[in-house]
């Protein structure tokens, strides 16, 4: 094509009910030309229609969904190195059954792949479909425990400076009783640590409250899992970006994701961005109980 591409082509997939529409108005408004639906066999006309049509410099996003058994080929060959010219993230939006079932069940809307079946039926065809997919993603977000703020606001972190070529870390904080983060690329267990829940004074009060941050880092271990496990993150986050990978997210977790995950994930993200990194930390079960 002979023209250098600035403008960076997102494209999103993932399981039916896990959020792709919200996603794809959320790329709209930070200024991406966003065609929702399409085929993948159409992904290098769109690109190259954009690029005569508005430049090689906007920014493109396309959400593409399951449809036949030849999807993930299909969107593979489409997707091959050098065949749009861009800089391209594969995002990839999941969620548990329970959660898409829900969804779907509360829009009164058939699985694409349901058939006669059920709508379990359906998602288990689709997993099928797309476990390739998931596993080679640039990004995988699961959305079984978010909002529609908290999507978008994921979205936004991700590509609201669509220039950024540096590596963007997350850091959350969780509860193991809700569950571990399965979009996790690593997960650490502060439950080694004293629990401030059980210090009357502190138990009101959250990670984020510098009392309590300060009983959490003076306990025995938690200064030495700071200054051994940053420089782990620091090596690995150097590797991402030496192998093309520009997302790296990190869960901490302790019982109910309230005092000791969230006094070391704010630890962490400090730590990280003295070093240079994008790192935002991101607190997903505080105020849950």
């Amino acid at each position: 094509m002979g023209q250098e591409h600035v403008g960076e082509l997102v494209v999103v997939t993932g399981m039916t009910g896990a959020g792709r529409s919200t996603v794809a108005k959320e790329l709209e408004d930070l200024g991406y030309y966003v065609v929702d639906n399409l085929p993948p066999a159409l992904l290098r006309d769109v690109v190259r229609l954009v690029d005569e049509s508005r430049g090689t410099s906007q920014p493109v996003g396309v959400v593409v969904d399951v449809r036949s058994g030849s999807f993930f080929e299909s969107l593979e060959a489409n997707l091959a190195q050098g065949t749009t010219g861009r800089s391209t993230t594969l995002v990839f939006l999941d969620a548990s059954d329970e959660v898409l079932v829900r969804r779907q069940e509360a829009v009164r809307r058939p699985h694409p792949l349901q058939g006669s079946g059920r709508l379990l039926d359906g998602l288990e065809r689709e997993r099928k479909v797309l476990a390739d997919l998931r596993s080679n993603a640039d990004l995988v977000i699961d959305t079984s425990a978010l909002n529609v703020h908290q999507l978008t606001d994921r979205i936004a972190e991700a590509f609201g400076t669509p220039d950024t070529t540096g590596l963007r870390v997350s850091v959350i904080s969780f509860g193991f009783k809700y569950g571990i983060p399965v979009d996790a690329d690593f997960v650490a267990d502060m439950r080694f640590l004293p629990n401030p829940h059980w210090v009357p004074e502190l138990r009101p009060s959250t990670g984020r409250d510098p009392k309590v941050a300060e009983y959490v880092h003076s306990r025995p271990g938690a200064a030495e899992f700071i200054d051994a496990y940053v420089p782990v993150l620091a090596g690995v986050a150097g590797g991402y970006l030496r192998e093309g990978k520009r997302f790296m997210r990190v869960a901490i977790g302790c019982t109910g994701g309230k005092h000791r995950s969230v006094a070391m994930t704010e630890e962490i993200t400090g730590r990280l961005v003295e070093l240079g990194f994008e790192a935002r930390s991101f607190h997903r079960d505080l105020g849950r109980e």
